[in-house]
């Protein structure tokens, strides 16, 4: 299946620039088992061609059941900075200004198509003028549609469609920004570490990885607590290896928009021994509570602040998916941050079950992402070794 097309950026954006298995080792160690009418045109964080029609014979009442068997074909990877010197030269590309003006993946068609690469100089250009991507239109009003500021930090809610998070822990370390370049533009998604046995891996959405079908990302590096101005106030880390899943590298199947990434160290130390990581989950049970978290850089927000919805997970109702939805109304830029559930706030800890990943044109207040089963398991237990 391919859903299609980005939450894109509103004017304001363009105008500045535009049972269930745990895994959870935290070093070599043991594993810990524990408890994870027909539709509408469909908006993406990222650029993707359009469905070809409505999912006929699928539902949403489970998840994707792949036969059994290994890892082949259920995932495919890529060499990104091997050396020290091709990581070097990823981190020093990755210049204050030029993380500033890093778009969000749901720019890439408009950007690398042409339309607007030559032209984003602070020219203000109407929403309603956006041309169509694909066979879905744009939706002007989409930032109205969210909140109207970030909210001030507050004690955590279980219930909030995109307020800022000012409670710390652990969530507020493992979470960060990701930058990357794809077919020539720079762009900016969010991620996770994963607590693993080899202490480099992040979770991530597959389109901020690879661009489904097409190329694969480059420049790409993650940015643990990222905080205002560009600061890094736990290293910068680029990519070593990229992994994404098989159906989304073949055919741009939301339903496997997962991407995972082995990265390089910072200062000779390993990603999570810096920041920690959170518990990764697989085929947990559907439905019940979820935080999600990301960094939205669509106004009203600005990709600076670290911002989460909180919710009960549901099925998606055009059954266009078997992926499940969440209250939030996060813009452009959050896509690949973490869902955790049984998630703690006062800790900052949970487990990683799904990520932000796309949302309807008539919704959206409500965030989509993939359901973890096997092929997703298979993804980890590949990156985990890269």
């Amino acid at each position: 299946m391919t859903l299609s097309t980005p939450l894109l950026a509103a004017a304001p954006l363009l105008a500045g620039l535009m049972g269930p298995a745990l895994i959870g080792a935290a070093a070599p160690g043991p594993w810990q088992a524990a408890p994870a009418p027909a539709g509408p045109p469909v908006h993406h964080y990222q650029t993707r061609r359009p469905a070809a029609g409505p999912l006929a014979g699928r539902t949403s009442s489970g998840p994707a059941s792949p036969p059994p068997g290994p890892a082949s074909g259920h995932v495919v990877e890529h060499v990104a900075a091997r050396t020290t010197a091709e990581q070097r030269r990823v981190l020093d590309y990755w210049t204050p200004e030029r993380m500033a003006n890093a778009l969000p993946i749901g720019l890439l068609d408009l950007v690398t198509g042409g339309d607007l690469l030559g032209g984003l100089t602070g020219r203000p250009r109407p929403a309603a003028a956006f041309p169509r991507l694909g066979a879905v239109p744009v939706v002007p009003a989409l930032a109205a549609s969210a909140p109207r500021g970030p909210q001030a930090a507050r004690a955590p809610r279980s219930g909030t469609v995109g307020a800022r998070w000012g409670a710390g822990g652990a969530v507020a370390r493992t979470t960060g920004r990701v930058f990357m370049t794809v077919n020539g533009a720079d762009f900016v998604c969010s991620a996770s570490t994963v607590r693993s046995a080899s202490r480099d891996v992040v979770v991530t959405a597959g389109h901020c990885v690879k661009d489904g079908t097409g190329q694969w990302a480059q420049n790409w590096t993650f940015v643990p607590g990222y905080g205002t101005r560009g600061s890094h106030p736990y290293g910068r880390y680029a990519a070593r290896r990229m992994f994404v899943t098989g159906p989304w590298a073949r055919r741009a199947d939301d339903d496997y928009d997962i991407g995972m990434v082995a990265l390089a160290t910072w200062g000779g130390r390993h990603v999570t021994d810096v920041v920690g990581g959170q518990d990764i989950a697989f085929n947990a049970p559907r439905g019940g509570q979820a935080y999600g978290f990301g960094y939205p850089a669509d106004p009203p927000y600005r990709g600076d602040r670290l911002v989460y919805c909180a919710g009960r997970l549901r099925d998606d109702p055009y059954k266009q998916s078997r992926d499940q939805g969440l209250g939030c109304a996060m813009t452009a830029g959050s896509s690949g941050g973490p869902w955790l559930t049984g998630f703690d706030p006062a800790s900052g800890r949970g487990r990683i079950t799904s990520l932000s990943s796309f949302k309807y044109t008539d919704d959206p207040r409500t965030m989509y992402g993939p359901y973890f089963g096997a092929i997703a398991r298979a993804l980890f237990d590949t990156a985990r070794r890269g």
